[in-house]
Parts: C-alpha cells; sequence; structure tokens
C-alpha cells in the first residue's frame, strides 16, 4: 500500500479480489469452470469502475447492501436455495470493498484496519472471559454479545489513541469528537455485521472455512470478511471526520 505506484496497488486489489472471488464461488457451489468466470467478473466490476473514475459510485452501492440489505438478510436467514442472490451478493462484498482501499490513502486504510483488528481480538478475548449471552446462535455461536461489547470498548479506547499519536488526525478537538467517535462505533459495528455475513454464506454452504488458501487460518475470505464491510463505510466517513 505504501511502496506500490496506484495502478500497481490496483493491480493487488484486482488479485486479491479474484481469489475471493473464487472463494465465494465455491461457497455459491458454482461449477468449477463457473468459478473462474465469476472471479474475474468480480475484478471487472472492481477495475471498470476505477477506470472510468466512478469507484465512489460503487463505494455508495457497497455501503448501502451492507446497511440495509445484509442485516435484513441475516434476520431472515441465508439458505442453500438461495444462492443464486448469494452470488450476486459475492459481488456486492468484493469489489466496493477495493474500490475504497484504492480512495482511501495508505495510512487511512491501515487506520480502518487496525480498528477491525482491535474491534475483532477483543470481542475474541472479551467473548471467551465473560460471554453468556450469544449474539447469533444460529449463525456464529461463539459470538457473544459480551464480547460485541468488548469490541465496541477496545474501538474507542483504540479511536482516542490514534487522534493522540496519528499526525492526519490532529484536528480533532471539542466537537469534533462526536462524530469522530461515533464513526468509530460505526465501523466496529460493520466489522462484526461483515464477519457474521461471511459465516452465514459458510453455514449455509456446510463448510467451517472458506478455503485452504492460508495454512492454519482457512480461505481469503476468512481474513477479509470485517474488513469488506468496514473499508466502504471508512471510505464515506473519512471526509466527514478527518477533512482533507
Amino acid at each position: 500500500m505504501f511502496l506500490l505506484p496506484a495502478y500497481g496497488l490496483a493491480v493487488v486489489v484486482a488479485a486479491v479480489i479474484a481469489a475471493g472471488g473464487i472463494e465465494w464461488a465455491r461457497l455459491c457451489r458454482l461449477p468449477a469452470g463457473a468459478q473462474y468466470a465469476y472471479a474475474a467478473a468480480s475484478a471487472a466490476l472492481f477495475a471498470v469502475p476505477q477506470w472510468l473514475g466512478a469507484g465512489w459510485l460503487l463505494i455508495a452501492l457497497g455501503a448501502a447492501f451492507w446497511a440495509l440489505i445484509a442485516p435484513l438478510w441475516l434476520w431472515r436467514g441465508i439458505e442453500a436455495r438461495q444462492t443464486p442472490l448469494l452470488a450476486l451478493a459475492g459481488l456486492a462484498v468484493l469489489a466496493p470493498a477495493g474500490c475504497a482501499m484504492l480512495a482511501l490513502r495508505p495510512l487511512e486504510v491501515l487506520l480502518a484496519l487496525g480498528l477491525t483488528w482491535v474491534a475483532d481480538t477483543a470481542a475474541y478475548f472479551g467473548g471467551r472471559r465473560f460471554g453468556r449471552h450469544k449474539l447469533a446462535p444460529a449463525i456464529s455461536p461463539s459470538k457473544t454479545w459480551e464480547g460485541a461489547v468488548a469490541g465496541l470498548i477496545a474501538t474507542l479506547v483504540y479511536a482516542i489513541i490514534c487522534a493522540s499519536v496519528v499526525p492526519v488526525l490532529g484536528g480533532i478537538s471539542g466537537d469534533s469528537w462526536v462524530p469522530y467517535l461515533a464513526a468509530a462505533l460505526l465501523l466496529c459495528v460493520a466489522s462484526i455485521g461483515g464477519d457474521l455475513f461471511e459465516s452465514a454464506a459458510k453455514r449455509q454452504a456446510s463448510v467451517k472455512d472458506s478455503g485452504a488458501m492460508l495454512p492454519g487460518h482457512g480461505g481469503l475470505l476468512d481474513r477479509i470478511d470485517s474488513a469488506t464491510c468496514t473499508l466502504p463505510f471508512a471510505a464515506l466517513l473519512w471526509p466527514l471526520i478527518a477533512p482533507r
């Protein structure tokens, strides 16, 4: 992110999207040949808007999917018979996140990803220590409301520390703390939503991991599930909380 020129980073992001597309196609039970076609379509959906200068439109559409469609779908349940719709949803999961990576500056991407990692780690340990009430037992039995609260608290701490030590956030003071911390909490909630949506996609496919690309960790989607939801919101919120 920090060393490649813009076009080089775009190529890397397109490759990641294509690899994620293959895994998503497998979760949708597409035939082997169709999996590669789906991966190419995912990468193209990312690349073409970028080339046309319409990346922000795709980011907005991705955020709308996460804000409006994904929560309702999770509430009603993702089922195996819905795999055609799930295949379409995969495009909204992958391509907008890639556009958001290029819309944000490298440091901004790193800050957003750091928030996702901190929230996920705190939720894991907080859930193990204090977890009593299941957050979404039908989707991910290990997640608890106590873990989610731990993630929210850790996110606030992370956001305050970043505002204190990161120069690009040095202008946050007074009333600007309210939208800044509210945005941080929203990104934390988004990270949980991205994680749950991919978990639901895996559950309908009756698999534990999205793939085996990363030994000991599972598939690529298992590493970027939360970020696919967080990054589009981060790209839209960043100009509001830290004007350039």
